[in-house]
């Protein structure tokens, strides 16, 4: 079906608005996904903060080179839909990697996450991160090791000290 000439102004228009709010876009092939896949990814997607739209590859290469963000090699090359993370972008990569794992009907063909792109291996190492507070808990557990190993050390030693304190009190004194 052909598409009115207002209709693609309008379509380039959203997608630099959606680009210009976005820190991260995943960018996916999605041919022989079901309508209700579609609408169960665009839910999660939403859960997390972001949104996936299905886009028309000529209308958003113009969007891209208009707003100045990079493109991935081939990546509005077939059906594409783009993941748009304005917040969760681990989030918004995980959702679609999931569903990626499940149904061979959708493959993410790349990211640009902040300006830097990234390929389809380097999405799935991010979306395969554990959750930020998880990361955050990990990074403070190996901070505090050392300290609570020093303490434990001082304590040792200070104990040893006072044993020794302690039975030389308790020792008879000698006579000289």
């Amino acid at each position: 079906m052909a598409v009115s000439k207002e209709r693609k102004i309008a379509l380039v228009v959203q997608y630099q608005e959606l680009l210009r709010s976005s820190n991260a876009l995943v960018m996916t092939a999605y041919s022989g996904l079901s309508v209700k896949e579609l609408e169960g990814l665009r839910h999660k997607i939403r859960e997390v903060g972001g949104e996936f739209h299905i886009v028309k590859n000529n209308l958003a290469k113009r969007a891209f080179d208009e707003v100045g963000v990079p493109l991935p090699e081939g990546a509005l090359v077939g059906p594409t839909a783009i993941g748009f993370a304005s917040e969760d972008v681990l989030g918004v990569a995980k959702a679609i990697v999931d569903l990626a794992r499940q149904r061979d009907f959708i493959n993410v063909k790349g990211a640009v996450i902040d300006g830097v792109i990234y390929d389809e291996l380097q999405v799935t190492r991010l979306a395969n991160l554990p959750p930020l507070p998880m990361v955050r808990a990990q990074l403070l557990s190996m901070l505090q090791a050392p300290a609570s190993r020093i303490a434990g050390v001082l304590a040792g030693s200070i104990r040893q000290v006072v044993r020794v304190l302690k039975a030389y009190s308790e020792a008879e004194p000698a006579v000289a």
